[in-house]
Order: structure tokens, then C-alpha cells, then sequence
């Protein structure tokens, strides 16, 4: 049995704010699917967990153990986090002990009877297909090079027919439903890519999907426009959704535009939440974080929304905009740059530990999560690492 053990960075740094210390890297979507999965589907892992320090104690849902840096024993695949592979079921030759992308190594194989006790560029090597992450903007890139391809591969896996009374703009043979229930009066729109309804989704009659998209089990689609976007399990979506992650448990369950953004795990995004995806100059978005400026490379980008973050009805978000995990945002205008737990922004409020736990304790279970045991010490090594 072949461990995978997702690698992170020591200290991710600004670039990987509002996830960097909230959550592992490997546990963000890149594509149709987490980072970890990714990795286990192209090396036919047996078992998974994730190796860093920034999140040491972290727990959620579906989430993968988390260990200490140290020694690992093989048989195991140590892959680094900040790779997106492409790929599944890749063959692993006798006496390779190096995965490589453009020559830097993404991860080390650990034969049976060896152990791995660090990074290091002795071996043979065998390439590799795959996207490198410079930071959680990337993960929208990473939405428009994967999720096409993603989408395509999951219809192969013979999906349900077209339910009746929808109207399909292409060919019906794109939509792929798997146990989802679809009102009558839903429109795919698969011109441009595969529409993937994973089992127990909901789709309510007004509904427009537009291809390549992704949605996960269990989540509720009640209304609008939702195109070209990755959406994790148990989410509520609803209004004008474009070129966008949501991790998963998260709302979006009313009107307002959001595009080109990174919606972290149990997020709620109040009524008439907007994001600007594109700067009047149409120039390069940058990030304004606590101390640092950080160019994107990108020309749509909208908002970065850390773990547990919400929004007041009626918040406009500027381009770029990153919000940190746990805060609050009430007022205006909104800075680009949100503290992690900040309540409000003025006056320097910040949410307590106390506090932040009664919140997870009223919302988690609403979609069936306890709170207790390793989350509920999870929530607080979090809220101990990043609050002022």
C-alpha cells in the first residue's frame, strides 16, 4: 500500500493568503478537484495525509490527516503541494525516485524498505504533466487550464440522461448528471465545455449553467447564471457566478456577481455581494496585503475570501481584494486587504476565540459537521496563529 504525503511549503508566505496557516495547500481546488486528489489519482495512492507546519492540528470536513515535517517510510509518494499534476494513473518505473516538472522536482518516490528524510535532487527522474501554484491566485488559473479537461474526464463515466423538460445549447451528450435533481426549465449551455452534476445535486427551474463546470455532491444550484466555475460539496448558490472556486459548505445563496474569485470552506456571502473581476486600466491585479504587494500576473481577479469569512448584504468588493479567515466584513467602503477575524473594518475589532467558536458551533452543524473533538481544536490552533 502506497502512502501519498502531501508536502507543504514551510512557510507559504503573503503569496497563499487567506489560506496560509488556515488551511493546506493541498487541500484547495485546483481544477475539479483538491490538490490531494489530484495527486492520489495520478499515483494510485492507497491513503493520503499532509505534512506541514503552518497547519498543525487542522481538521475539517473530508479533510486529510495532518503530521509533523519528518522522516517517512516507504512505499510513499511525497508530492509537494504547490503542484497541480495532470494526469491519472501514472506508471512509475523500477529505480525512478523523482517526479519532475521543467526540471524542478514535484515529488520523491519512497520504495519499500527506504525512508525519506528531506527534499533533495539526487536520482533518477521521470517528467511530468502539471500546473506550478505561485499563489492562491493561481488556483483561477489553475480553474481555467484544468477544468475543461477535468470535465471531459468525469463524463466518461457514463452519466445519467438529460433530464426532461431542459434545454441544451450543443450537444446533450456534454451534460453529465449523476443522480442530481434538475427542475424542468434549466438551461446547459455545453458549447464551450462539459457540464458535471455530481450525486445529490439540486438545480432550480431559472437556473443557466455554462460549460466547463463542476458541480459537487450534494450542493444546491437555486437560480441564475453559474459558468465556468468549480463548486465543492454541500454549497447554496444563487445569482451570477463566473470563473470561480468554492471549496465546498459554503453560501452564495443569493443575488450579486462574483467572478474570478477563491471562495474558502463555510463562507457565507451575504445578499448583493459583488466582486470587481477587472480594473478600469485593464492592467495587471495586485494584491495589498499587511506589509507586502504582490503583482498577480493576472488581468481578472476578484476576491480571495479566507475560511469562515462573511459578508454584509450589499458588499462591494473591490478587484483583488483578499479576505482573511474568520473576519466580518461590515461597511464600506471595504479595504482590499481584511485581517484574518476582523469584525467590521473600522475601530480594529477582531473576533475572540470564544466567539469565533460559538459561530462554527451554530453553522457547522447545519450541514451536518460536529463541532467538537479535532475540529473544534482545529478552530482554535487556527484562530491562536492568525488573530491579532
Amino acid at each position: 500500500m502506497t502512502l501519498l504525503v502531501c508536502l507543504e511549503p514551510e512557510d507559504p508566505g503573503p503569496a497563499w493568503q487567506p489560506f496560509a496557516g488556515a488551511r493546506p495547500i493541498a487541500e484547495l481546488w485546483a481544477g475539479a478537484w483538491r490538490i490531494r486528489d489530484r495527486w492520489v489519482g495520478l499515483v494510485g495512492a492507497d491513503g493520503a495525509i499532509v505534512m506541514g507546519s503552518h497547519v498543525a492540528g487542522f481538521a475539517d470536513a473530508d479533510s486529510a490527516p495532518v503530521c509533523a515535517p519528518g522522516p517517512i517510510k516507504g512505499p510513499a509518494v511525497i508530492a509537494r503541494s504547490d503542484f497541480a499534476p495532470i494526469g491519472l494513473a501514472l506508471e512509475l518505473p523500477a529505480g525512478v525516485t523523482r517526479l519532475t516538472h521543467q526540471d524542478a522536482t514535484v515529488a520523491w518516490i519512497v520504495r519499500e524498505g527506504a525512508t525519506w528524510n528531506g527534499p533533495d535532487e539526487r536520482g533518477r527522474a521521470l517528467e511530468v504533466d502539471g500546473l506550478p501554484l505561485q499563489g492562491a491566485w493561481d488556483l483561477v488559473t489553475a480553474l481555467e487550464r484544468l477544468l475543461p479537461s477535468d470535465c471531459a474526464t468525469v463524463l466518461a463515466a457514463g452519466p445519467d440522461p438529460v433530464p426532461d423538460a431542459c434545454l441544451v445549447l450543443g450537444d446533450p451528450g456534454q451534460v453529465a448528471c449523476f443522480g442530481a435533481q434538475v427542475e424542468p426549465g434549466v438551461v446547459f449551455d455545453v458549447r464551450h465545455g462539459v457540464v458535471v452534476l455530481e450525486e445529490g445535486v439540486e438545480v432550480r427551474s431559472g437556473t443557466r449553467l455554462e460549460g466547463p463546470l463542476f458541480v459537487g455532491p450534494g450542493s444546491f444550484v437555486l437560480g441564475g447564471a453559474i459558468r465556468q466555475s468549480a463548486i465543492g460539496p454541500r454549497c447554496r448558490v444563487h445569482g451570477e457566478m463566473s470563473a470561480c472556486v468554492m471549496l465546498g459548505y459554503s453560501n452564495k445563496s443569493h443575488d450579486g456577481f462574483v467572478g474570478h474569485s477563491v471562495i474558502g470552506q463555510w463562507v457565507n456571502l451575504g445578499a448583493g455581494t459583488i466582486t470587481s473581476n477587472l480594473k478600469n486600466t485593464y492592467g495587471e491585479v495586485r494584491l495589498d496585503l499587511a506589509g507586502a504587494r504582490i503583482p498577480t500576473g493576472r488581468i481578472n481577479l476578484g476576491t480571495l475570501f479566507g475560511d469562515h469569512a462573511k459578508t454584509a448584504i450589499g458588499t462591494l468588493l473591490s478587484t483583488g481584494t483578499v479576505i482573511g479567515a474568520g473576519a466580518s466584513v461590515v461597511g464600506a467602503p471595504v479595504p482590499r486587504w481584511v485581517p484574518p477575524f476582523a469584525w467590521g473594518i473600522e475601530g480594529g475589532a477582531f473576533l475572540d476565540a470564544d466567539a469565533f467558536l460559538r459561530m462554527a458551533g451554530r453553522i457547522l452543524p447545519r450541514r451536518q459537521v460536529d463541532v467538537a473533538g479535532p475540529i473544534e481544536a482545529s478552530l482554535r490552533a487556527i484562530h491562536a496563529r492568525l488573530a491579532r
